[in-house]
């Protein structure tokens, strides 16, 4: 059959679409898109806003109007924590953020056959980790590999731990087997993924930690960089820094999450630091992985959030001097101990709020991608855009170049300006 997947939300969810893909392939199906007619669509949906929920829902009506004898299948967070309203949609094959083989499966049955199925469990009693196919279906340049599901820390604007369940890891052997088999299929990076990656190795009882899955990865793969996804603060201290700043091949680009600059806020967020912890982060990266480029997201107009805890986090962010930052309004999200919190903004304070983050942002990645120019960088190119070749230096930050290079290739560039979305180089002689 003919089939086409769309994806919704984080690096999760398109780790999970590429595993899919490459089943699928392997089963002998063609691979479609959403814009074509199929013998079969995937929606694997995000629940992370409200928002998201409205988009998932969105896509399978559309996809549904599209082609009506199609089967399409659902699965992922929203599936996973609203199933109810997902099957009211017309849906043929419901699963939510587990069992994407046996879903496979049922989609061909469904296909044949024309029978419905639906089977989602309940995540917080979930103790086995899937494992699936790392890589992708896409040129061979970024893979992703995902070592750990589901979350603990119940923020209170966070709906993932009940769509997600309890921790779960992937073996360290089983990373590093998938890891070889990535550089052996020509991946020239592998980003390492999973909804708390911090607490890898929690639920194996026995004192392994992300820095050992770290040292092993970059151990295995010398020619692969290795990139992190996003990092629980509390999880860089020394031992951390001393043990992974000798690997060459660690791509300095650290997202620690902040969410807020402000202790008040932080501690009704449910956060389990404070900004002198999160400070002490900053500048240990800052010691010993020296120009590291330090990313991470915001949220303002929490609720109760006043006018001096909007500017603690400002302030916050230029004592960080971060390289990126995302800024998100708050968000409301059914089902979460912050969507009943007194005190909820309104849209004009959360566009205020977001602007005048954006804009320290905004001045926070100029001044950083300033301290790269007329320094070299070894950047793995990508693709051909609007007359340059692009791709990222170890920081990720974004080159542009006119000399003519091969996808997937390193090459010595030296920064000369900024431009566009980063920055612009040329060869070094």
């Amino acid at each position: 059959m003919k089939y086409a997947i769309h994806t919704l939300g984080c690096k999760v969810n398109q780790y999970e679409t590429q595993a899919m893909e490459q089943l699928l392939t392997a089963m002998g199906h063609e691979q479609g898109s959403f814009e074509e007619r199929c013998d079969c669509y995937i929606i694997n949906t995000c629940t992370v806003t409200a928002v998201s929920d409205k988009k998932s829902r969105n896509i399978i009506r559309r996809v549904r109007k599209l082609s009506p004898d199609a089967v399409v299948g659902v699965c992922g967070c929203y599936a996973q924590t609203d199933p109810d309203a997902v099957e009211a949609l017309d849906v043929d094959v419901l699963v939510g953020t587990s069992g994407r083989e046996e879903f496979l499966q049922r989609l061909e049955q469904a296909h044949r056959e024309k029978t419905r199925y639906r089977a989602v469990d309940d995540a917080m009693k979930r103790r086995e980790f899937e494992v699936l196919p790392a890589g992708g279906m896409a040129a061979r340049t970024r893979a992703l590999i995902k070592v750990q599901d589901g979350c603990c820390n119940f923020c209170t604007y966070c709906i993932i731990p009940y769509a997600r369940g309890p921790i779960r890891s992937l073996p360290l052997e089983t990373a590093v087997a998938q890891a070889k088999q990535c550089a052996g299929q020509g991946y020239r990076e592998i980003v390492v993924t999973g909804i708390e990656i911090s607490s890898w190795g929690v639920d194996f009882k026995d004192g392994s930690s992300l820095k050992d899955l770290l040292a092993a990865l970059c151990e295995a793969v010398p020619e692969c960089r290795i990139r992190l996804g996003s990092l629980e603060p509390r999880t860089v201290d020394a031992d951390f820094c001393r043990k992974l700043c000798r690997y060459e091949n660690l791509c300095p680009q650290f997202h620690l999450s902040l969410q807020s600059g402000s202790d008040t806020v932080l501690k009704r967020m449910h956060r389990k630091y404070d900004t002198a912890r999160y400070l002490e982060s900053v500048r240990l990266l800052n010691e010993y992985f020296p120009g590291c480029a330090i990313t991470t997201d915001v949220i303002v107009a929490f609720p109760g959030e006043t006018e001096q805890e909007a500017q603690e986090t400002l302030d916050f962010m230029r004592a960080c001097r971060f390289a990126l930052v995302h800024v998100f309004p708050y968000s409301r999200r059914a089902g979460t101990p912050a969507a009943k919190m007194p005190d909820q903004h309104p849209n004009a304070v959360k566009e205020a709020r977001a602007a005048a983050a954006a804009k320290v942002a905004s001045e926070l990645e100029t001044a950083y991608e300033e301290t790269m120019i007329g320094k070299v960088f070894p950047v793995l190119f990508e693709q051909e855009e609007a007359g340059h070749f692009t791709g990222h230096a170890p920081n990720y930050v974004k080159v542009y170049v006119k000399e003519a290079m091969r996808q997937n290739h390193m090459e010595n560039i030296k920064i000369t300006a900024l431009y566009r979305d980063g920055v612009l180089g040329m060869l070094e002689e």
